[in-house]
């Protein structure tokens, strides 16, 4: 698995596991034979941004 790192300032970082083929289809490479990878990908990223940010709260 790859791990992706997203890293601000303010807000500080999220570690995502993805598989190879996950990072790939997020750059724009197609799986043909699979259209389900790159929406694994995104569901993955938008859980870790959910579980670490409160999209609630006030910002600055």
């Amino acid at each position: 698995m790859m791990n992706s790192q997203t890293a601000t300032p303010e807000r500080g970082s999220i570690d995502v596991q993805l598989t190879p083929d996950e990072a790939l289809a997020l750059t724009g490479v197609e799986f043909n034979g699979n259209h389900k990878i790159k929406s694994e990908a995104q569901r993955k990223i938008r859980n870790a941004f959910e579980k670490t940010f409160d999209f609630n709260a006030p910002t600055k």
